[in-house]
């Protein structure tokens, strides 16, 4: 297949074209800059030349390729408009793609999150049959406010559009993660002496290895039916404590529970705060067997163990 993507050169986007490309695709990357373009080229995938407000030319793209993968988001926007700004820049994106798209049975593949179902309301583990959750004005502030895009996205499989969101656990992990959530983590833990974690830690997250979460973007651009989700998940409940510990450890520091205190989590957490408490238990059965898509790196802890976080840590502190 001749592919798009956008968000190449992102930290799971660097991992979704050579997995592409290894599968015997050909793959061609939009590239805002000139360092864009060069990764993409190295990557070896095809470059065009472009952005994301660039409606007409993605809409070009989409059309003349056999399928889509987006991955990509207007970052730029969150320190100004937050989640919200960045949904309502990326929806016009979508409704381009449908337009491209429609009548083809062609596959659009966009990134959503684990979090749309809204676990914290379900009481169980998420499941691929969990809609994600309506999203209003009184969601501007929070991730939620997102969820308007993934049900356009899921729409669009009644326009004749393969359609499908591959839901990312909350924390995609790998040797190339920079600047994700574990190394917020970690620099938090080194800033303020103790790993933390909320009250008592026991609140579940979930996590991937981020070429794991590629090879399921590649099954559901082959062979993923319509308006469906998707769950990138390896790790489906990890306690919130283990994960400070894992950190704790690998840093000689100890991990301590932060109190569930209006000025004492955000004390710690900052802007995270509201996130770090929230409960993520998700389910990825239905996506291995519908798929057959099967988690083959280490798991969260375990990539924690293999130092790649921690590159001028020897070990614990003795």
């Amino acid at each position: 297949m001749r592919v798009f993507v956008t968000g190449g050169t992102g930290h799971t986007g660097s991992y979704i074209v050579p997995e592409l490309i290894a599968a015997g695709h050909e793959v061609t990357g939009l590239a805002r800059s000139e360092a864009a373009a060069a990764a993409l080229s190295a990557l070896g995938a095809q470059v065009r030349r472009g952005d994301l407000q660039d409606l007409d030319g993605l809409k070009e793209a989409a059309a003349d390729s056999d399928g889509v993968i987006h991955v990509a988001h207007r970052q730029d926007l969150l320190p100004s408009g937050g989640v919200a700004a960045v949904a309502a820049a990326e929806l016009p994106i979508m409704l381009a793609y449908g337009e491209a798209l429609a009548g083809t049975g062609k596959p659009l593949v966009a990134a959503g999150s684990i979090g749309s179902p809204g676990q914290g309301f379900l009481g169980r583990m998420a499941t691929e049959e969990d809609p994600a959750l309506p999203s209003g004005d009184e969601h501007k502030g929070t991730l939620r406010a997102r969820n308007v895009v993934e049900t356009t996205v899921i729409g669009l499989a009644e326009r004749g559009v393969r359609s499908s969101i591959v839901r990312l656990a909350n924390i995609a992990h790998s040797t190339t993660d920079r600047s994700g959530f574990l190394p917020t983590l970690i620099a938090l833990a080194k800033e303020k002496g103790f790993a933390g974690y909320p009250g008592d830690g026991a609140n579940l997250w979930n996590a991937v290895h981020a070429r794991d979460a590629a090879s399921l973007f590649r099954l559901a651009l082959e062979k993923g039916g319509a308006g469906r989700y998707w769950h990138a998940v390896g790790d489906g409940g990890i306690p919130f404590r283990e994960i400070a510990e894992a950190i704790g450890s690998r840093l000689g520091l100890p991990a301590v529970s932060v109190p569930l205190d209006e000025l004492m989590l955000p004390g710690y957490f900052g802007f995270l705060a509201n996130v770090v408490t929230q409960s993520y238990p998700a389910s990825n059965l239905i996506t291995r067997r519908t798929l057959g898509w099967e988690p083959a790196q280490p798991g969260l802890l375990a990539d924690l163990d293999n130092g790649h976080y921690f590159p001028s840590t020897d070990g614990p502190a003795i």
